[in-house]
Order: C-alpha cells, then structure tokens, then sequence
C-alpha cells in the first residue's frame, strides 16, 4: 500500500518552523524530513551547506531500509535510529512514523546528547501536526 505525506501550507510552514528552531538554530548545518522513498518534504540548512540534498535523501531512504531489513533478520522489528560519525560532519537518521525520516547533518560543535534531545522533541512537535 502507498502513502502519501499531503501537508497544508500551515503545517509545512509550522514544521519549517519547528526545524528551524529546535535544529538548526542548535547548530545543526543541514535538517531534510523526507518519505521512506527518499523524497525531500522539508529542506533547511545553515547558508553554509552545498550538499547534493536529492542524491543524500535516496542514499539516506535505501540506507534506512537496509537497516531495517538488519533488524528483521536479528529479530527486531525496526532500527528508529542511525548515527553515522565522520571525521568533520555526522548524520543522525530518525523515524518519525512509518512514513517519515528525519535527517541532520551537524559538526564536532553539536554534542551528540543534545542533538538527540532536541531531534526528539522536534518529532514530537512534528506528529502532532500532521
């Protein structure tokens, strides 16, 4: 069965928003929410990124559904989150719901704690509008 993610223009501005503040203004250099088949719904950056955002939003949803087939083979029935650390960016992947994927690409400078503090709080802010 195929879903589509539909959101009005209030919601869309209201998640913008929410990205904006609970992210990027934390430090985070670049926020995508995207669907499972790697479609861009919410693109934000710090005016610093040149990130090829279309190919790391495909490479991101077929990384995420290779997990998840890893946890089905050791029993679990989903992975909600990745880190990736590299040696000057990292990626932090999130499942919001059955649908959607939050993505942050963020620096040395954003403590990994906090950035999961505040990714879950903006998930929770997140579902409760659509």
């Amino acid at each position: 069965m195929e879903y589509t993610i539909e959101l009005n223009k209030k919601q869309f501005e209201s998640i913008e928003n929410i990205l904006k503040e609970e992210l990027i203004d934390l430090g985070v250099q670049t926020v995508l929410l995207i669907d499972l088949a790697g479609n861009i719904l919410v693109n934000l950056d710090d005016g610093k990124s040149d990130i090829d955002i279309y190919s790391l939003a495909a490479l991101a949803a077929g990384n995420f559904g290779a997990v998840s087939a890893m946890a089905k083979v050791i029993g679990e029935s989903d992975f909600s989150l990745l880190f990736h650390k590299g040696e000057k960016e990292s990626i932090h992947f999130s499942k919001i719901n059955e649908d959607l994927l939050l993505l942050t690409i963020f620096g040395k400078d954003v403590s990994l704690g906090f950035l999961r503090l505040k990714t879950a709080e903006a998930m929770r802010k997140i579902l409760e509008i659509i």
